[in-house]
């Protein structure tokens, strides 16, 4: 599922809302960090994790250090 592109103004509408009032020469950019970050997060959804273990069931200390340098 895609979705349009945040605009500059959107940007700026959302900023102001979240109480982060942005000068008007950033609304651009910000614009084009929110898109960057909305199309990476959505690779990331599309990820099969299968059968990997939910983040509680991880034990650090009974990983097995077999890395070679």
């Amino acid at each position: 599922m895609s979705s349009p592109e945040l605009t500059a103004p959107e940007a700026a509408r959302w900023a102001a809302r979240a109480g982060l009032p942005l000068p008007p020469d950033r609304h651009g950019e910000v614009a084009a960090v929110a898109h960057h970050i909305h199309t990476v997060v959505a690779v990331l959804r599309e990820l099969d994790f299968g059968d990997a273990p939910l983040a509680p069931a991880y034990r650090a200390d009974q990983e097995m250090s077999d890395a070679a340098v």
